[in-house]
Formats: C-alpha cells, structure tokens, sequence
C-alpha cells in the first residue's frame, strides 16, 4: 500500500498564537506539511520559520495563492474573529477545509453564519477547542462512559486567570469590534467547551458580567453565571482575567456516587464510599506559557485529528456545527447580565 502524503497546509494569521500552531505542525510531521503563511505583513512573520523543521514554508499576504493551490488541502485560519468574513467563505468556495481558532465568530449570528458556509461548501470545520485533548478530559470522558458514577447534580466551572494590562494594550484586544467580547469569548470559552461536552446543554442561566477596575478595556474581565441543564443538573461558571496570580481552570463534576475534579494536568474522581484516585497526573512543563496556548502537544494532537479527518472523512474532533453551542451559552451569559433577567440557552 502506498504510503500517504502529508496534508498541505496553510496558516493564515501570524500574531500571538501563530508560534504554537508552527511548532505543533513540525511536531505532526509528516502527517501534515506546512506550505504557507498568510500575513498582512509577511517581512514580520519570518521568525516563525525558525520553529519548523520542514522546508521552509512560503510568506504572503495574498489569500488567493492558497486557493489557487492545489498542494493546500487544509487551512489553520488564527486571525481576530473580525476579519473572519473575508477568510472563511473564499477558503470554503475553493474546497479547502478550515481548522479554526476559537471563537468561531464575534457572535452567534456570525458563527453560525460561517458554519453555514461550509456545510454549503462541503467543506469540513473544526475548531481547535485543545483542552479536548488533554489527558484528564480523555480520562474523564472514559470514566463517564462507563455509566458508574449516576446521575449529574452539580457542576462548577471555575477559570481564574490573570492577564496583565499589556494584554488588552494591543489594538483591538478586548474590544466588541475585534475580538467580539473578553474574558467569555477569548478565554473561558475553552472551559465551556470542555464542560459541555461532558454536561450536555444548558437550558438557562442567570449572570451578571463586569469590567473590573484592574483593567482597562471595552468588553468584560469578570463573568458569574448559574446554569440549569437539559438533564437537571445544576451549576456555576465563574470565568476571570482579573484574578492574581494566575491559575488553572478547574471543572468539577458531582454526580450520585463520585465526584470529578478536573484541572489541566490531574483528574481526582472521589468516590462516595472514600476511595480517591488521582490520574493523568503530569509535572508542570517550566517552558508553558499561558499567553500561547500551553502545551504544544494539544495544538498537534487537534491537527493530526483534522488531518485524518480530511484523510478517511469522518468528523473533525469538535465540528463548528457543535462548537455553536458554548456560543450560544456565552450570548444567553451576556443577555441575561444585560437585562438582569434569567435567560433560556437558545438550540
């Protein structure tokens, strides 16, 4: 059998998180093959070169000369969500599948708008939701599965994160018109993935969101939110970019006979007859930076799932049809801190 070749691959956008995404695609090699880098200036992106080991991929500003590309099967598209409009629906025209960078949009309208785009193309859409990957998420996914822990009755979501004004400092950062929102849309929107993943939806909510005085910026650094789910569960979601010093995002689970505690590197399940297991455990990683996206190894493992996607046609790990649904949370968040009224999640 002949062996297959790697998926071509474009990055379109070279900013904060661009690094990450090549290092992860020298990592997948040769499932993946980076061909070209899109920049609005492309002099200013030649570093990222010295973080693939493959040849040395082509820089351009021109999005035309990855849809004209035949080499080009796949494109990582990790711009602002305001310019995703004139990105995602030439790349869908052209046959080419995209793998996002959350959010998908800066609201749900649009996100839905560009996941009819490439449903209509038949294109595939997959957003790089990475906590995915992580073991103790594939852990726990594992344990509830099995169908021993009962029924869910509680949830609390917790990310308690600090970004340092320098952050919010860049053009546009934090702003409605660029990023579409703060710390929901930009940062927590990975544990809300995560967490409804396990959950199932939410069917209502009552949140208040805010601007702390620790930041100067348009959209929200601080969000609290209770939540009713489909299944009867209920729950909390508290999400911080105010919050010194850093910390981890902690998504803890109660169901009849164990409780899941989960974190980036552990998962504790304490049973209610006194056992405690602890798995998935790993050391901090001291080269981890919580600006770029953390481990690169979650970045690859998201990109090597898209690929053999596109390789043997089946789903992507976290389609953009199913991605809609922490959009939809997000939005009903925000209404209800607006209006100061409980919300019903729309489906």
């Amino acid at each position: 059998m002949a062996e297959k070749q790697p998926v071509g691959v474009a990055l379109i956008g070279a900013g904060m998180i661009a690094q990450t995404h090549v290092k992860a695609l020298s990592d997948a090699c040769p499932v993946v093959r980076l061909d070209k880098i899109v920049s609005r200036h492309p002099e200013r992106a030649q570093h990222l070169a010295a973080h693939y080991k493959g040849k040395t991929p082509q820089f351009i500003s021109d999005l035309s000369a990855v849809t004209s590309d035949p080499a080009i099967q796949m494109a990582i598209v990790a711009t602002p969500p305001s310019v995703r409009d004139d990105i995602i629906a030439p790349l869908a025209l052209a046959g080419k599948h995209i793998l996002l960078e959350k959010p998908v949009a800066r609201t749900t309208d649009e996100a839905i708008r560009v996941v009819d785009i490439c449903e209509n193309a038949g294109v595939k859409l997959g957003v790089l939701f990475q906590h995915r990957v992580r073991p103790p998420a594939q852990v726990a996914a594992q344990i509830i599965a099995k169908g021993d822990l009962g029924k869910l009755g509680h949830v609390e979501v917790v990310v308690p994160l600090w970004r340092d004004q320098s952050y919010y400092d860049e053009l546009g950062r934090g702003t409605y018109a660029r990023d579409g929102g703060g710390v929901l849309l930009t940062n927590g929107i990975h544990s809300i993935d995560l967490a409804l993943s396990f959950t199932g939806p939410v069917t209502s909510v009552q949140a208040m969101t805010a601007t702390s005085p620790l930041h100067r910026m348009e959209a929200e650094d601080f969000a609290v939110a209770g939540l009713q789910f489909a299944n009867g569960a209920v729950g909390s979601l508290v999400a911080s970019t105010a919050t010194f010093p850093h910390g981890t995002e902690v998504i803890t689970l109660h169901f009849e006979r164990a409780s899941l505690r989960m974190t980036k590197d552990e998962l504790i399940t304490s049973w209610r007859d006194g056992r405690v297991e602890t798995t998935a455990q790993a050391p901090a990683d001291p080269n981890e930076v919580h600006l770029t996206g953390g481990k690169t190894v979650w970045h690859q493992k998201v990109i090597e799932n898209f690929a053999d996607a596109i390789r043997n046609d089946h789903p992507p790990l976290v389609t953009g049809r199913e991605a809609l649904a922490a959009h939809r949370l997000i939005t009903a968040i925000e209404t209800s801190s607006r209006t100061g009224q409980r919300v019903d999640v729309t489906t």
